[in-house]
C-alpha cells in the first residue's frame, strides 16, 4: 500500500511576518514612534524661534553656555535617575542629597583637607544614601516613594544639622582647585557639560550593550518574569538606587563647585526637574522604557524653555506650572504611542 506524500517543497524557515502579521519597523519608522526624537524636533524649533526673535540675546555665546551649564546639573541626576525609572521606581531623594552633599565637601575643605578627599567624601554621602534607599526597597519590600521621600526628608536635616544652617565658603587652601571642577570650562564648554556627555555616553552604552542594562529593562517591564528567568532582582533594584545617589552627588559636587560655596538648602524642588527630564524624555514611571539620551534631551527641553520665559518677560513663578504641563503632555503622548502599537 502506497501513500501519496504532498509534492510541496518542505519550508526550513518562516518569516515571522507570517506567524504574527508583525513587520519589522524601519529606522524612519523607529525615529517616528520615538519620543526623544520628537522631544528633540521640539527643542530644535524652540531654539530656531528664539533665535529668530531674540538674535542678540538667545542666541549669543553667553547664553548658550549658561543654558548649557545650567541642565547639565539636572541631565547628569536624570541619566542616573533613569536606572532607577527603569525598573519601575522612583527616587524622590535627589534634591535634598544635594544639599547633603554639598555640605560635606564644604566641611572637608573647610577642615583644610585635599580637594580630592572633598569629592570622594560626596560621593561616599551620595552612595551610602542610594544604598540605604535600595536596601530598603529591594531587600526589605518597601515602596520606592515612602522610602526616597522618607530620605528626602533625612538628607535635609542631616544637612542643616551638619551645617548648622550657615552658608559654608571658606573652602581652606584647596578651595580654589575644587571651584574650577565646577566652574571651569574646556574649549569653551563648561566642565559640567562634558562630564554629562560622557556619562551620557557611558550609560547609554550600558543601558543597551550590557547584561546589567538589559536586567534593568526586564525588571520594569516584568519583575516576577524577570525573577524566574534568573535576573537577580534585589541586587539590579540596590545597585540602580545606588547610582542615582551617585549621579545626584556628582552633580552637588560640581554645582558647589561653581558657586563657590555650599548651603543645606541646596537642590530644593531639584527632584520635579529631574524626574520631569526622564519622562519628558521617554522614560515610563511604571518602568521597563527609557534611555540616557532621552534623559539629557529633557533636561536640554526643560532649561531651553525656563530659559525662554525669562527672555519674554514670563514671571518666573509660572515656570513650574510649564513644567507640570509638559510632564503631562508628555505621560499623554507615551500613552498615546502604546495605544497605537497594541
Amino acid at each position: 500500500m502506497t501513500t501519496n506524500l504532498p509534492t510541496r517543497p518542505f519550508q526550513s524557515s518562516v518569516a515571522i511576518e507570517d506567524i504574527t502579521g508583525l513587520k519589522e519597523r524601519s529606522l524612519g519608522q523607529r525615529l517616528l514612534a520615538s519620543q526623544p526624537f520628537w522631544v528633540t524636533i521640539a527643542l530644535i524649533i524652540m531654539c530656531a524661534v528664539m533665535t529668530w526673535d531674540q538674535p542678540d540675546a538667545f542666541a549669543s555665546a553667553d547664553n548658550f553656555y549658561n543654558i548649557t551649564r545650567n541642565f547639565a546639573f539636572i541631565g547628569i541626576m536624570a541619566v542616573g535617575m533613569t536606572a532607577v525609572i527603569l525598573t519601575g521606581g522612583i527616587d524622590l531623594s535627589v534634591g535634598s542629597l544635594m544639599g547633603l552633599v554639598g555640605v560635606v565637601c564644604g566641611l572637608v575643605l573647610q577642615a583644610g583637607y585635599h580637594w580630592a578627599a572633598a569629592v570622594l567624601a560626596g560621593l561616599f554621602a551620595g552612595g551610602a544614601a542610594g544604598a540605604v534607599n535600595g536596601l530598603l526597597i529591594a531587600y526589605v519590600g518597601l515602596p520606592a516613594f515612602v522610602v526616597t521621600l522618607g530620605m528626602l526628608s533625612v538628607a535635609r536635616s542631616l544637612a542643616i544639622v551638619l551645617s548648622e544652617n550657615k552658608m559654608i565658603y571658606e573652602f581652606g587652601p584647596w578651595g580654589d582647585t575644587f571651584n574650577a571642577l565646577g566652574g571651569g570650562s574646556v574649549l569653551g564648554i563648561a566642565n559640567p557639560v562634558w562630564t554629562l556627555l560622557v556619562l551620557a555616553l557611558v550609560f547609554g552604552f550600558v543601558f543597551n550593550a550590557t547584561a546589567w542594562g538589559n536586567y534593568l529593562y526586564a525588571i520594569g517591564s516584568n519583575e516576577n518574569a524577570a525573577r524566574l528567568t534568573g535576573v537577580p532582582v534585589r541586587r539590579i533594584k540596590l545597585q540602580a538606587y545606588i547610582v542615582s545617589g551617585l549621579t545626584a552627588a556628582l552633580a552637588s559636587v560640581l554645582i558647589v563647585g561653581w558657586q563657590g560655596s555650599a548651603i543645606n538648602a541646596l537642590g530644593q524642588g531639584y527632584e520635579l526637574r529631574v524626574i520631569a527630564s526622564t519622562v519628558i524624555g521617554g522614560a515610563d514611571l511604571m518602568g521597563g522604557q527609557g534611555s540616557a539620551y532621552g534623559a539629557v534631551v529633557g533636561a536640554a527641553l526643560i532649561e531651553v524653555i525656563r530659559n525662554s520665559l525669562l527672555m519674554a518677560g514670563v514671571d518666573s513663578n509660572w515656570q513650574g506650572a510649564f513644567v507640570g504641563l509638559f510632564i503631562v503632555l508628555a505621560v499623554l503622548l507615551q500613552r498615546i504611542r502604546g495605544k497605537r502599537s497594541a
